[in-house]
């Protein structure tokens, strides 16, 4: 892995670094800068929404214009749905078994009106009184009606040709309660490490690595599991085209070595730039926050640096930034014993 950091001086002192491993060194580009910059802006910006200050909260043209994700992938709008509603809702079982049910059934779709939709149809969604047919039939309805139920953040494989239904919700549904009937749940609990959770979730239909690294997350929000998310890290498409904006060569470092380094020496970079980066508490950001802080470099750098290439050729953000009045009171795993205030 690495070994250490040095910064070498261009004739106009722009102050580059240069990681250096036993292969060979890495060559940052600007993009590298900017994804310090990034993080501390965004999270200054989530901070100042959540205080409930007034707008504008940054004088930066591109975060005015444009929508960017929080830098924990905890904050963001769906995953504090899944804590707050799905997974800590006291209204709801917390056995592992019905907690794993309401984790799988909501990110399959990972849509909130979709959750909400079925709380409406059945009152309660648990997996005493799953039934397919009637799940099935509630979300046919809705699709009918020219209303999405699957989320456009995911591109989910339709599992076909596995379970042999024409509609992907329905071999979705089938997938559900063959995951339940094989108590994942169960074979979770006994797993020594987020990586053989993944590799679990992986070996069922229409779950890909990608996939497979989000619902690990997602279920380690829960009691079932207690991976530290500083362990293990699946880079997604987003991830790796931002990684090459940031590196013109990685010096023999792998996109998860990448990420790795990233997460390790992030109090070094913020210092070094003179960032003050706000945490969540006393918690870093971990190698979910720093793979995601990637794909929304991305984007930001298609304008900051749109001569600098990734992966693909985009030259355009597709969001714009449209303020949602205040930013919701943050709900965190309690098991992660930050103070919520």
């Amino acid at each position: 892995m690495t070994e250490n950091l040095l910064f070498a001086k261009e004739a106009d002192s722009h102050v580059i670094p240069y990681v250096y491993t036993k292969l060979a060194p890495a060559k940052p580009t600007a993009v590298f800068d900017t994804y310090w910059k990034f993080a501390a802006e965004r999270q200054s910006i989530f901070f100042k929404r959540v205080r409930d200050e007034a707008g504008p909260w940054t004088s930066d043209p591109i975060f005015r214009k444009h929508k960017f994700t929080n830098v924990y992938r905890i904050t963001d709008r769906v995953s504090q749905y899944l804590v707050s509603k799905v997974i800590y809702n006291s209204k709801f079982s917390s056995s592992n078994a019905e907690v794993f049910f309401r984790i799988i059934l909501f990110k399959l779709f990972n849509k909130i009106e979709t959750w909400e939709m079925l709380l409406s149809a059945f009152g309660e969604l648990s997996y005493a009184s799953f039934n397919v047919q009637a799940y099935d039939k509630v979300l046919l309805k809705r699709m009918s009606s020219g209303v999405p139920i699957y989320s456009a953040a995911y591109i989910m494989a339709s599992g076909k040709s596995y379970f042999g239904h024409e509609k992907k919700h329905t071999n979705h549904l089938f997938l559900i309660k063959k995951m339940m009937e094989e108590k994942v749940y169960h074979q979770l609990e006994e797993c020594a490490n987020m990586q053989r959770a993944f590799e679990l979730l992986k070996s069922y239909p229409s779950i890909g690595d990608f996939l497979a690294y989000q619902y690990v997350v997602d279920i380690n929000y829960s009691n079932i599991t207690n991976f530290t998310e500083s362990e293990f890290v699946v880079p997604g498409p987003g991830a790796k085209s931002g990684i090459r904006k940031c590196f013109a060569d990685t010096g023999g470092l792998t996109e998860v070595e990448i990420i790795k380094l990233m997460m390790d020496r992030q109090e070094i970079e913020f210092d070094r730039l003179g960032l003050d980066f706000q945490k969540l508490g006393q918690r870093r950001l971990q190698l979910i926050d720093c793979q995601n802080i990637f794909c929304e470099t991305d984007k930001y750098a298609r304008i900051k640096h749109p001569t600098i290439k990734g992966i693909g050729d985009r030259q355009r953000i597709k969001q714009t930034f449209v303020p949602s009045g205040k930013t919701t009171k943050i709900f965190l795993p309690p098991k992660w014993n930050i103070d919520q205030a």
